[in-house]
């Protein structure tokens, strides 16, 4: 690390930036990283959490799942009780410091399909398409391979024929040091069930089986992410500036026509503070927050605004809304005594932990473990019941028709688009270790999780601010399973890897009969597996939706410019414009989200508006 760190207060209260970025997290960082490379724009970032550089807990890529729940690292998110799930409330935990949840993610490198990133421009988004998500993907990434032995383990869908991934960007990328027997079995079952090899996982065609790569830097072995890769590799720009602890409360404006920004509302050590912006002020706060600082900024529900007793400025009745996440479960084996690779369960036993650091420090053993098996697939290769699933949902949806927004509609048409083409709709991941209760691990045993994943959820949600404190946390309520077909879907994909275990290769990881630990045998019946996956499946972190991309009368939040409607200099980037879900882990469109905002502020490529 070189340069200044992050800034004080005084060096910021009052002052005025060119552009006020709320938010240093993986969009917010990435966009301010390519602002300052024109020394003539100042850029101010506030963070509301800490710098937490040079955290090994952050750094250490086996660490994943390590900050969940803990104040440093985990703004620990609740959502509402869910009707649809008897009432639970799922933890939905987002990164609490510089470079936001790309610091505490899973590290997994996916893209979405090609037609799901195009789906954008056919909503009414012209300019968001495949090519310019792609082309700003080979802007960041620097693929690199770990080991002779790592890259011949991965070496399956690896397309060598065309290079998919950029080489000389910032984030690293490699496919982890170690890949266990489990895993590579797991991944040919897949196979051996029906879902074939991925054509091309990195250039637009991940349907089917293959190794992601990770944000992980091989030469280093550390995650490569938005802090370091964007803020501190750029710590020397005098333009680049950032102050950590400062919780964004409200954009203030005024009204000239359209309403101009000329500001931030700030609270810092408790106290209220303001700096001032010369040109845009940009809500980088994620899904979950940059809705809640519009509200308190009077931009948004009038209904919300009025019970929040906040002023309306500009009356915005997509703020909030169309919120869609990823749901995931899975099922936990104990391994057979004959398995003799490492899991992530022995980093329970410090002892062992100690241990394993000393082979890390050699690229070996559970630390270069990583979730990298992974299989993309539609209904039909999971589940007999595909097409009466899709059937049922196609007559709900043509009866209430006339009850969906104009939006909605057009959403809903392409996700019975997707089913019926056999899109990638469902994940499944081989997590090497322990992860889904509610049966316990027990020391000295080694486990293996088979993950599955709702990619296309039909249920929507909203979240709004609660009351005026900025630092109050918003009431989220994506209503999981008020659509049935999202439980139905979930249902047939959790008894397609529960079948896993009497198929080979991945059968001979297993004693027989399987021991099960979770769900356990006791789940036989379809409404038993339901029950299940709402009482112990959780969230993905994936929520986006919150201030979609859309044409205004679709329930539009932003433009195509990523513009907030109504402002000459609001913009949103950050995966809260996401306009439909997608199937791909969302750090890749975080990135490019920010990726294109910086070339359409730079590069003057203004995009037509579709209002």
């Amino acid at each position: 690390m070189t340069g200044k760190t992050t800034e004080k207060i005084g060096d910021v209260a009052n002052k005025t930036f060119d552009f006020v970025i709320i938010g240093g997290g993986t969009a917010g960082l990435c966009l301010a990283a390519r602002l300052t490379e024109d020394p003539q724009l100042s850029v101010l970032v506030l963070e509301a959490g800490n710098p937490n550089f040079d955290d090994p807990t952050l750094l250490i890529p086996g660490h994943y799942g390590y900050h969940f729940g803990k104040d440093a690292y985990d703004w620990q998110f609740k959502t509402t009780p869910q009707e649809f799930s008897n009432g639970k409330q799922y933890d939905w935990n987002r990164g609490k410091g510089m470079g936001g949840s790309s610091g505490i993610n899973f590290l997994c490198w996916t893209k979405p399909p090609r037609a799901e990133v195009d789906d954008f421009e056919r909503l009414g988004n012209p300019g968001w398409n495949w090519e310019r998500f792609q082309r700003a993907l080979h802007r960041l990434e620097s693929f690199q391979t770990s080991t002779p032995e790592s890259a011949a383990a991965h070496k399956i869908n690896i397309d060598s024929r065309t290079r998919t991934t950029g080489k000389d960007g910032p984030i690293k990328l490699s496919h982890p040091a170690t890949i266990s027997q489990p895993e590579l079995k797991a991944s040919q079952t897949w196979i051996n069930m029906g879902i074939p090899r991925a054509p091309a996982p990195m250039g637009g065609d991940p349907k089917g089986v293959f190794f992601a790569p990770n944000t992980l830097d091989p030469l280093s072995y550390t995650r490569s992410y938005a802090a370091n890769m964007f803020y501190l590799a750029n710590a020397r720009r005098t333009n680049f500036h950032v102050l950590t602890g400062a919780h964004g409360s409200k954009i203030i404006t005024q009204s000239d026509g359209e309403l101009l920004a000329t500001g931030v509302e700030f609270l810092y050590e408790g106290h209220v503070q303001v700096v001032h912006a010369a040109r845009e002020v940009i809500l980088c706060s994620g899904a979950l927050k940059s809705p809640q600082i519009l509200e308190l900024s009077g931009i948004g529900r009038k209904d919300v605004l009025d019970r929040l007793g906040v002023s309306i400025k500009i009356a915005l009745a997509g703020v909030g809304e169309n919120v869609q996440e990823h749901l995931c479960c899975g099922i936990t084996y104990e391994l057979a005594d004959s398995v003799q690779d490492f899991t992530l369960d022995v980093l329970r036993d410090p002892e062992a932990q100690a241990e394993q650091l000393k082979l890390l420090a050699k690229h070996e053993g559970a630390f270069t473990l990583g979730l990298t098996a992974l299989g993309f697939s539609s209904l039909e290769m999971v589940s007999d019941r595909a097409d009466s699933i899709i059937r049922a949902a196609t007559e709900r949806i043509e009866k209430l028709r006339p009850s969906y927004s104009p939006g909605l509609r057009d959403q809903y048409d392409i996700q019975l688009e997707r089913l019926k083409n056999q899109a990638a709709s469902f994940e499944v991941a081989l997590f090497p270790g322990f992860l889904i209760g509610p049966g316990p691990p027990q020391l000295g045993k080694k486990y293996i999780t088979v993950l599955f994943v709702l990619n296309h959820n039909f249920s929507r949600g909203s979240i709004h601010a609660t009351s005026t404190d900025p630092t109050g946390q918003p009431l989220c309520d994506p209503h999981y399973f008020e659509e049935d077909i999202d439980l139905q879907t979930f249902i047939e994909l959790a008894k397609f890897s529960r079948k896993m275990a009497s198929v080979a290769p991945f059968s001979e990881v297993l004693d027989q009969p399987p021991k099960e630990v979770n769900p356990g045998p006791g789940i036989v019946t379809d409404a038993q597996i339901g029950e299940y996956l709402k009482q112990h499946g959780g969230s993905t972190f994936h929520t986006v939706g919150s201030l979609s991309m859309l044409p205004l009368d679709k329930g539009g939040v932003v433009d195509s410019n990523l513009m907030v409607y109504g402002t000459s200099n609001i913009r949103v980037v950050d995966l809260s414009v996401v306009p439909l879900h997608f199937a791909a882990h969302p750090m890749t469109m975080a990135y490019a989200i920010a990726e294109q905002a910086a070339d359409i502020i730079m590069g003057g490529q203004t995009l037509p508006v579709d209002v």
